[in-house]
């Protein structure tokens, strides 16, 4: 088990993460703070309010000096964050290396550009129903007017929404969500890779016939539907040849022979199920 050892004063009054609307009592919920919305973050975050919110209600004023340099030079965000999560420790080093890439990876984004990482984080995370909220709302946004002086991503930035929609969708084997997702992708951009997607949701949406009779109707993607039966008769073969499905296989014959014997290993198989999670 970790044990952490909190850092500082909790605050009576919270510091409000610029940009992010959202309080914080301590250097930890700071930390969370950084960590969870690295992608959010830009330069404001680089500001006196924080320093003197460190040093203040936090009691920290010997990290609010080493921090005030980066400040007053305008340092880079993730020399700066990744300053303040390594003398908190709340996070180990491997979690403070993937924030600073994050951090670096959304310097200069656009905020419609940011929050779309951000809910591509979730998908990669499989938390896919957030990513599903995550992507209406950017949809959702882009019908709006650009702000005065700016503009909207180019329309390929559009698809790439749709698309990674389409993948949460997936996520969620809800593959008729999905195929309508990567078919305005396709349609939008005309990327090829889009229109295979489509075509894999489809293939796993319908059973046989239908998708044989859907296939047959477009020949414009008639190449493609040949590159996916192929690729898809492949990985059948490979799943066949895993230890998961010859578990499974072989339970379907345990089943047919002796059924009781059937029952008992399944009582087995839950109970170590059930130690493995509260060992977890």
């Amino acid at each position: 088990m970790r044990v952490s050892v909190c850092v500082g004063n909790y605050a009576k009054e919270p510091y409000r993460i610029p940009g992010l609307e959202m309080d914080v009592f301590s250097m930890e919920e700071l930390c969370y703070g950084i960590k969870e919305n690295a992608y959010l973050l830009d330069l404001s975050f680089l500001d006196d309010g924080l320093l003197d919110w460190i040093e203040r209600e936090c009691g920290l004023g010997e990290l609010a000096d080493r921090l005030h340099p980066l400040v007053h030079r305008r340092g880079q965000l993730s020399e700066f964050a990744s300053a303040i999560l390594r003398h908190v420790g709340f996070y180990g080093e491997d979690i403070i290396r993937e924030t600073e890439q994050a951090l670096k990876k959304g310097a200069g984004l656009s905020g419609i550009e940011k929050r779309k990482n951000q809910v591509d984080y979730l998908v990669r995370k499989k938390k896919y129903r957030a990513a599903l909220r995550g992507y209406e709302e950017l949809l959702q946004n882009w019908q709006q007017p650009a702000p005065e002086g700016g503009a909207n991503p180019a329309p390929d930035f559009q698809a790439e929404i749709w698309h990674n929609k389409g993948v949460a969708y997936a996520g969620l084997m809800l593959y008729e969500g999905a195929a309508e997702c990567f078919r305005h992708a396709y349609e939008i951009s005309g990327e090829e890779a889009y229109c295979v997607d489509y075509l894999s949701a489809k293939r796993m949406q319908l059973s046989e016939k239908p998708y044989v009779d859907f296939a047959a109707g477009g020949t414009e993607w008639y190449p493609q539907t040949l590159e996916l039966e192929k690729k898809y008769r492949e990985a059948v073969e490979e799943w066949e040849k895993h230890p998961d499905y010859l578990q499974l296989y072989n339970r379907r014959e345990l089943k047919s022979r002796d059924r009781q014997k059937y029952c008992e290993e399944n009582e087995r198989l839950v109970q170590a199920l059930k130690n493995s999670y509260r060992c977890g």
